[in-house]
């Protein structure tokens, strides 16, 4: 009797596995919408600061340019100028929190042991970031010269100040996006979904994969502009193959 108490005890216990999968999907998809609201809400909050240094971030750009003076097309354009700017320095800004809302959102699917690198993890892809940041500021001189260098004989660049920095502002971010490289590498090492090993069995297919990024993303006839971007892309890459080979991933 007791073993049959038992067996039907079992029997009229509830099936809850698909209601608490049900639940963690509801509950993934709020902390989706906290982590944007969040770091909208910071945008929006260092958009409207940047305002107020934008025609100072304007000058700095076309001085870094080295073009001398820039012109605007229509009766808007610069208003809609510092709009734009305001908009990238806002979310140059703001990088820090939205790094750290996406750190906050991955978290969760980490183990316990690995979440202790999520704080170092946070402040190495801000400093990377900025990084970026201020290695394509240094550089600007250089791409407008090289630029300029391949437009066809007999023509003059007249410089429109919205695409010029629209395209400035974009090559600022771009860079910072990319020179995430270790981080992402050493969270995929993290993971187990790549290894030491691995990295540098294909060190050479790294090598020549970030060799055409530099050359793509570094316009240029000669062979030393393309440096600019490659030689720290391929520090990073080193060192974090060095990093996870020493933690044995």
């Amino acid at each position: 009797m007791a073993l049959l108490d038992r067996v039907v005890s079992r029997a009229r216990r509830p099936a809850k596995p698909v209601e608490e999968d049900r639940m963690s999907v509801i509950e993934h998809l709020e902390a989706l919408r906290r982590a944007l609201i969040v770091s909208l809400v910071a945008w929006a909050i260092t958009t409207v600061g940047a305002f107020f240094i934008t025609r100072q971030v304007i000058g700095l750009l076309v001085e870094r340019a080295g073009i001398g003076h820039a012109y605007y097309f229509g009766p808007t354009g610069g208003v809609i100028l510092e709009l734009q700017v305001a908009l990238y320095i806002g979310l140059v800004i703001a990088a820090p929190v939205v790094i750290q809302q996406i750190w906050w959102f991955v978290s969760p699917g980490l183990h316990a042991h690995e979440r202790r690198f999520i704080l170092p993890l946070i402040v190495a892809s801000i400093v990377f970031f900025l990084i970026g940041v201020a290695v394509a500021i240094f550089a600007l001189p250089l791409y407008i010269r090289v630029l300029n260098s391949l437009a066809p004989a007999n023509t003059t660049y007249f410089a429109d100040i919205s695409q010029l920095v629209g395209f400035m502002l974009i090559m600022v971010i771009g860079f910072g996006i990319i020179f995430e490289l270790p981080v992402v590498l050493f969270m995929l090492g993290m993971a187990r979904i790549i290894n030491s090993k691995w990295l540098y069995k294909n060190r050479l297919w790294w090598f020549l994969g970030l060799g055409l990024l530099a050359n793509f993303l570094t316009p240029g006839v000669d062979p030393f502009t393309p440096l600019i971007m490659f030689v720290p892309l391929w520090i990073f890459f080193e060192g974090t193959a060095l990093l996870l080979k020493l933690l044995k991933r």
